[in-house]
């Protein structure tokens, strides 16, 4: 798997996973099937974003990965 996520992207995806966590322990959502979506939906966002590699950006060909200059 090679790195194709920037920290900034990194961040934001930690911080609406962690909302979305919050939301859905807090008791934010009454039905039962949209609260497994939305804890499946944060998992995946934190998962990627210590992984620093998504799926999805392979598939749309993004990289938001920062290179370094020598």
């Amino acid at each position: 798997m090679k790195r194709n996520m920037g920290n900034t992207d990194r961040f934001v995806r930690i911080i609406f996973g962690i909302i979305l966590l919050i939301l859905v322990m807090s008791g934010a959502f009454e039905n039962a099937t949209f609260k497994w979506i939305v804890l499946g939906v944060s998992s995946i966002l934190i998962i990627t974003s210590f992984l620093t590699f998504c799926p999805l950006y392979v598939l749309l060909g993004k990289n938001t990965c920062e290179v370094k200059k020598r």
